[in-house]
């Protein structure tokens, strides 16, 4: 292999490794996401069964909820 195939080469490895490691970050990227996602959902779930209950509570003081 003279010296321009091997510089080739060499330039066709890093290619392939920095393609491979810019995948890797993008996947990453979308499982933080994917991650946030749940947990604000979570949260809203939450936040909104706490105000159902709050709404409830309201309900049984004044006696709508008959």
């Amino acid at each position: 292999m003279d010296n321009s195939q091997n510089i080739s080469y060499q330039a066709g490895q890093a290619k392939g490794q920095a393609q491979e490691k810019g995948n890797q970050m993008m996947e990453q990227a979308s499982n933080a996401a994917q991650s946030a996602k749940e947990t604000m959902q979570q949260a809203g779930q939450q936040i909104k069964a706490t105000a159902q209950g709050a709404a409830d509570a309201v309900k049984n003081v004044t006696g709508m909820n008959k």
